[in-house]
């Protein structure tokens, strides 16, 4: 017996292929950000020879890792990879395994949740757009009285805020479709049985 095992295929094929799509811009975030730092290195050292660095670069270093993270975590959860110590748990029955990777989606989807929350939470206070009446709605809180920006660049803060609460948000789906999952497993008895 198992919980939807059809609804179950049908969300976890668009959890998949978002988490995948997800998964792939943080790749091509993070090949351009390598991209970026061999050229403003390269720049540093032929300073002599006329050439300079990228200008602001580390910020732009900084912004797209925080982005690739978050848009790697829904792929990483749904895959289980994920550090996790099988030595003892091996051992052990299908159906305890099971039930021992339910309890690492459970921990892991509320994680996420309070994740969620404490970047929702911050991208509202950086966030410098929205009627009072809209922001209450969504918990953003009061308008902050100027847009905060990088030094260098003066690239919005909220920007890069809004593209992590995304890769989150997506994590958080992620995570509860594996609690689903797991228990399905753990009814059928085992890991992959559904």
């Amino acid at each position: 017996m198992t919980l939807a095992p059809q609804a179950m295929a049908r969300t976890g094929t668009v959890l998949e292929a978002l988490a995948r799509a997800l998964a792939w811009c943080g790749g091509i975030i993070l090949v351009g950000i390598a991209v970026l730092t061999v050229v403003s290195i390269t720049g540093r050292a032929l300073v002599p020879f006329g050439g300079s660095p990228i200008r602001g670069d580390f910020e732009l270093v900084e912004n797209g890792c925080a982005i690739a993270i978050f848009a790697f975590l829904p792929w990483c959860q749904l895959r289980r990879g994920h550090v996790t110590v099988d030595v003892l748990v091996s051992q052990f029955s299908a159906r305890l395994q099971a039930v021992f990777g339910m309890i690492g989606d459970v921990l892991i989807t509320l994680a996420s949740g309070v994740i969620l929350w404490r970047i929702w939470l911050g991208l509202g206070e950086k966030f410098p757009y929205g009627s009072d009446a809209l922001r209450d709605t969504l918990g953003f809180g009061f308008k902050p009285f100027f847009v905060e920006t990088t030094y260098e660049l003066e690239l919005p803060i909220w920007i890069p805020y809004a593209a992590a609460t995304f890769g989150a948000a997506v994590f958080f789906a992620v995570s509860l479709y594996t609690v689903w999952r797991s228990l399905n497993w753990v009814l059928a008895g085992a890991e992959g049985s559904v």
